[in-house]
């Protein structure tokens, strides 16, 4: 079983709820019925494999607090350990939606074309991508970059829509 991603640019947590409340959870770009820009990018969670890309972008170690997020979905309080209804929760089951940190944004707004191959290459080296080939990991990142551009230059956040 793999998780789902799809990462999205939104003026703010507001509409991100107001869109999933519609959809039901779904992903705001799954029928684009929310009007949201994004691209899918099935397997890079935000921690690990998008916080490999942005270490091999800023050229320093991985590490667990590289990507800043805060939640955003489910809007409901996590229940306790002790809670009767926490394997039924939507903290359980998903989906969750994470709103990146702007210097995240900033970061992948900023890579350079040229850079991008180079960079590709060694992201493709995360143990997490099992040996994905950088020619198949490329088309990923260009789709990242290009959103957190088209966010930072419209004043947008990020966010990542995940579900197992």
């Amino acid at each position: 079983m793999g998780v789902l991603t799809d990462y999205f640019r939104a003026a703010d947590a507001a509409s991100v709820v107001r869109a999933l409340v519609r959809e039901e959870g779904d992903s705001p770009i799954a029928h684009g019925r929310s009007g949201f820009d994004g691209v899918e990018a099935k397997g890079v969670d935000p921690c690990v494999v998008l916080g490999k890309l942005i270490a091999a972008i800023r050229a320093v170690p991985w590490r667990v607090d590289l990507v800043g997020e805060t939640t955003v979905w489910p809007t409901s309080p996590m229940p306790g350990p002790d809670d009767p209804d926490a394997e039924e929760s939507p903290w359980a089951t998903g989906p969750w939606v994470v709103e990146l940190h702007a210097p995240v944004r900033d970061t992948l707004a900023a890579v350079h074309d040229a850079e991008v191959p180079g960079i590709v290459a060694s992201w493709a080296q995360a143990e997490e991508l099992h040996g994905a080939a950088a020619a198949d990991m490329q088309p990923v990142a260009e789709g990242i970059i290009g959103l957190a551009r088209r966010a930072r230059a419209a004043g947008e956040q990020l966010y990542c829509w995940m579900c197992l």
